[in-house]
């Protein structure tokens, strides 16, 4: 299936304690880390599990897997930084589903919020477990303002959801945020509103800037939601927001590398990847060296932990193409082939964050999950032991978390 421009906003808009908690783990020793791969297929949606073999990076998925997702069509989630909860983005339900992780990688339902707005697909924490961030398609109705909803399209928003010192959530209630609205008003919500379409969420390992990327049909062009993070939540413009970014910005990531504080964008439908500066302001300054090329329909991102690599998955190719980050946060494509081919219709991308030695992709149309090993000097990847490997219907996006004394690292896949 090769999706068309008409069909790539439907792609980004369908793209999340009980006893066992205290139980000890009974995962193989050689397990590094658990992998969670969310398949929208069914009603309601469902979650795969899987142990990642520290040797081979092997998957194997667990007993009771996969489960429940909570909701209808998942298209995104996202893991404590603790390693304590895993959060699912159920887009036709509206809600987003906080499971606990057991000492097994069994999940367990805890709480299900709906968010403000609508259609919800894209999800992100700092890296402090205090914010959790969440993009509706479609922003809610603000007083005297207009329903919107795919019949009557109109702006997306984010949502700031606080969490406690477990990293768990303290309740459905967002923090609540102050803007004015396109009539010069200033209105009190649980949101913020973006642009029209927008795509996906990121928020800098610091914890004080987090951005939004939309296509924004009225004006042909890609844009980048810039903001301030306050203390208690509370969100404001950074000076310049939006910021431009190509034609169709489909996931983006803010990046602390090795060489400097970058974010990624990657652009469906110019089939290119856009870097930009994050200033000490949180404010964007273009790559001098402009775009760089990726295969065709680039969809998601994603970086290593050492902040030395970026792999992109590209839709309507089934390969991703891997870049190492230069000196000025430039992409360049690693020694070899370059682009590595995977299963049909990689819909996200993501590295192990035990030892960032293993890569992985949900294939969203042949149902399967592609398995790579990353070399660290070179960022070229090879195929793992027994790849590709099954998973339910239609896997959209992957989360995971280390297991046993690994360390744990930042690192997570955006989700549009």
């Amino acid at each position: 299936m090769k999706l068309r421009k008409s069909g790539r906003l439907l792609l980004a808009a369908a793209t999340s304690l009980g006893a066992g908690l205290a139980l000890t783990s009974c995962s193989p020793s050689n397990t590094v880390d658990y992998v969670y791969v969310a398949a929208s297929k069914n009603n309601p949606g469902q979650i795969n599990v899987y142990l990642a073999d520290s040797l081979s990076g092997a998957l194997t998925q667990i007993q009771e897997s996969p489960y429940p997702s909570g909701g209808r069509n998942p298209v995104a989630m996202v893991t404590s930084p603790n390693g304590k909860y895993l959060y699912v983005v159920n887009k036709d339900d509206n809600n987003i589903v906080q499971f606990a992780i057991g000492t097994d990688a069994k999940i367990y339902p805890q709480q299900t919020c709906n968010t403000p707005g609508s259609a919800p697909l894209a999800i992100a924490v700092n890296q402090s477990g205090t914010f959790l961030y969440v993009v509706d398609q479609y922003s809610p109705q603000y007083p005297g303002g207009p329903v919107y909803s795919s019949s009557n399209p109109g702006p997306g928003d984010v949502v700031v959801y606080p969490l406690n010192s477990n990293q768990a959530l303290t309740g459905c209630t967002p923090v609540t945020q102050t803007f004015v609205d396109s009539s010069n008003t200033t209105q009190t919500a649980t949101y913020v509103p973006v642009g029209m379409n927008p795509t996906g969420v990121s928020a800098l390992a610091n914890g004080n800037y987090v951005y939004v990327s939309a296509q924004n049909s009225a004006s042909s062009l890609g844009e980048v939601y810039a903001f301030n993070v306050a203390s208690g939540g509370t969100l404001s413009n950074v000076a310049g927001s939006p910021f431009q970014a190509g034609t169709s910005p489909s996931s983006l990531i803010a990046v602390t590398s090795q060489n400097g504080t970058y974010l990624y964008v990657t652009d469906s439908l110019q089939n290119q990847l856009i870097t930009f500066t994050i200033l000490s302001t949180g404010a964007l300054s273009p790559n001098p060296n402009g775009p760089t090329k990726t295969d065709t329909l680039p969809f998601n991102i994603t970086v290593d932990p050492r902040g030395q690599y970026l792999y992109v998955a590209n839709y309507n190719a089934n390969d991703i193409s891997a870049y190492a980050i230069g000196s000025n946060g430039t992409p360049s494509a690693v020694a070899g082939a370059g682009t590595y081919a995977t299963g049909a219709g990689p819909f996200c991308v993501l590295v192990e964050p035990a030892l960032g030695r293993f890569v992985y992709t949900a294939n969203f149309i042949d149902n399967t999950v592609t398995g790579f090993e990353l070399n660290p000097n070179t960022g070229a990847l090879t195929s793992t032991q027994n790849s590709p490997y099954s998973a339910s219907g239609q896997p959209t996006c992957a989360a995971a978390i280390p297991h046993g004394n690994h360390s744990l690292q930042n690192v997570q896949s955006t989700a549009g």
